[in-house]
């Protein structure tokens, strides 16, 4: 991906490295990769897992927090990446008459405190519509690239590309409605709900792939292979045979490997928000 000469967003706050409350509540990301899947690859979605947590945390001092661009390599790269997910998302809204209000992204290590609760980062990168934020622990690169073998720059923003989508859905109010939605269906009808939500927020990560690379050729050879493989590694398919050795098409709460990558294309061939109507 080509990054390097991309605008940086200062809209960051890194936490890494702060100590937040929560007592003896703390999962490591790397030997949680059973916590991380459950709550967040089979589709938990994380503010259920926040809720649960958010009775453990203690009062106390709130740690320091560093907003703007980071220095680092890797808060260059993924402040990078967000800087380029509000270009392209603000022409798109411009475009259709509407202001796009970009999210912050929080860079956090083990933990961290949230609107939607109190976090671990066995719950993964999540977005929380509460606070309008996208939190992410940098480790879970590291477990993409080794555990879920998904390396690579690209598969990297597609992660949080996908993070951004749901900010988006958020903004166009799909959110609430869904969640309405899901108020009183079925556990089954509630899933398939949930389902159509990740894969839409799939279909805008490949949205702004096509938007971002048009405007500014960010795209090398084997990013959109290196983010198709991370959509099929995180398949809720592909986790189940791995976790548990069977797949169970009613717990599905992201979806396949197959419309996963299906929907991310769909996203790419499109590059509009109407190529992307998962609900019809």
């Amino acid at each position: 991906m080509r990054w390097q000469g991309s605008r940086r967003s200062s809209n960051v706050e890194d936490a890494r490295g702060a100590r937040f409350g929560g007592g003896g509540f703390k999962l490591g990301v790397g030997g949680t990769l059973i916590a991380l899947v459950a709550a967040y690859f089979l589709g938990i979605d994380p503010r259920v897992i926040l809720g649960l947590t958010s009775s453990m945390q203690s009062a106390g001092p709130q740690p320091e927090i560093q907003s703007g661009t980071p220095t680092d390599e890797q808060g260059q790269f993924i402040s990078a990446v967000l800087g380029d997910t509000e270009d392209t998302w603000t022409a798109i809204f411009e475009q259709r008459g509407a202001q796009y209000v970009p999210p912050h992204l929080v860079l956090f290590t083990d933990q961290v405190q949230s609107a939607c609760g109190f976090a671990s980062a066995a719950v993964g990168p999540f977005y929380c519509p509460g606070d309008q934020k996208v939190y992410l622990d940098l480790a879970f690169y590291d477990e993409l690239k080794t555990r879920f073998a998904a390396p690579g720059d690209f598969a990297q923003a597609y992660v949080l590309a996908h993070e951004v989508g749901h900010h988006v859905q958020n903004l166009l109010g799909t959110e609430r409605k869904l969640r309405a939605a899901q108020q009183g269906a079925s556990e089954v009808e509630a899933n398939q709900l949930q389902v159509k939500m990740e894969l839409q927020a799939d279909c805008f990560a490949g949205v702004w792939a096509k938007n971002a690379n048009a405007a500014r050729q960010i795209i090398e050879s084997g990013d959109i292979e290196e983010a198709l493989g991370a959509a099929s590694a995180v398949g809720d398919d592909t986790i189940q045979k791995r976790t548990q050795g069977r797949v169970v098409p009613d717990s599905f709460t992201h979806g396949s490997a197959e419309q996963r990558m299906g929907w991310f294309k769909r996203g790419l061939d499109g590059g509009t928000i109407e190529s992307c109507d998962t609900f019809k």
